[in-house]
């Protein structure tokens, strides 16, 4: 069992409007496990918008999922490498991700991790490069390269998604295959308030770029757990060596997450003033702003 999980204990209340939850966060999918943690034919247990649930895979390697409170099947399907559920009534359809069809990459989950701060705090923290010389020096930024070039944020209205562009950082070690820095490449793309995806040089292929996925589990308010996946190009790494340095910049990150205050993510625009590095970070709050997300915000009313 992943040892991450929340424990269970029953939940009373039924239905996202019975607790305060906006329906566009009720209704939405959300990531319980990487598939490799969980083993068929084995039940485990845990927590998703306050609610206890108990997930498994059978001999065929099909997930399902109930409430715990009274049996209720939740909605439930595999996607990326992941098991996902839905409280509510969720869209048919899920964003795409083509690395994950392409033969050659390595696709499997880093870890899951339980951090004590809101699912929104933790996908801002993902977006943002100006702490990395501070937070994850000699890895992805060093003292005195500490300037975040000027890149572009994009609302792709289409598929109601936002991005950063052309974004560049000098970093010492930019991936387990590094053997030297590079000015890597990033692009940032926020599919749903709970789900971002970074897309990265690959040290092993300059022609192409790494996929990271940060999907976020969100436990209650104020806590989560944070499931993170890779689509590589990387022959010549084992699996336990590409989980143990996305872990490494996960801990690192984890001081500073679980020591924010308030843990909940403010939006009122005067709350926390932005400079031009937060440019992502401030078109991300903007963003829910305008989906009218208030679960996982800090609110004074």
């Amino acid at each position: 069992m992943n040892p991450y999980l929340a424990p269970a204990t029953t939940f009373k209340n039924r239905g996202g409007w019975m607790h305060g939850i906006e329906a566009n966060v009720w209704n939405e999918w959300y990531p319980v496990a990487v598939v490799e943690d969980v083993p068929r034919n084995s039940r485990q247990q845990t927590r998703l918008l306050g609610v206890d649930i108990e997930f498994s895979r059978d001999d065929g390697g099909a997930f399902s999922a109930r409430r715990l409170d009274d049996g209720t099947p939740c909605h439930a399907v595999t996607r990326f490498h992941a098991c996902w559920v839905s409280l509510g009534n969720p869209a048919d359809s899920f964003f795409a991700i083509g690395e994950f069809d392409e033969a050659d990459r390595r696709i499997l989950g880093l870890g899951s991790v339980q951090i004590h701060a809101s699912g929104l705090r933790v996908v801002e923290n993902f977006l943002d490069m100006a702490h990395f010389p501070y937070v994850h020096g000699g890895i992805l930024g060093e003292v005195p390269h500490t300037d975040v070039r000027p890149y572009r944020v994009v609302i792709d209205r289409d598929n109601d998604e936002l991005l950063a562009e052309d974004c560049t950082f000098y970093q010492p070690m930019a991936g387990a295959a590094a053997t030297g820095g590079i000015d890597a490449h990033y692009v940032y793309r926020v599919v749903r308030p709970f789900a971002s995806i970074l897309y990265k040089t690959s040290v092993a292929d300059a022609g192409r770029r790494d996929v990271i996925c940060l999907f976020v589990q969100p436990v209650s308010e104020d806590t989560c757990v944070g499931h993170f996946l890779i689509a590589c190009v990387d022959e010549d790494h084992t699996d336990s060596e590409l989980r143990l340095f996305q872990q490494t910049i996960v801990g690192q990150d984890l001081m500073i997450l679980t020591n924010h205050l308030p843990r909940t993510l403010p939006l009122a625009a005067n709350f926390e003033v932005p400079t031009r590095a937060d440019a992502m970070s401030a078109a991300y709050r903007r963003w829910l702003r305008d989906k009218k997300i208030r679960y996982g915000t800090y609110r004074v009313d």
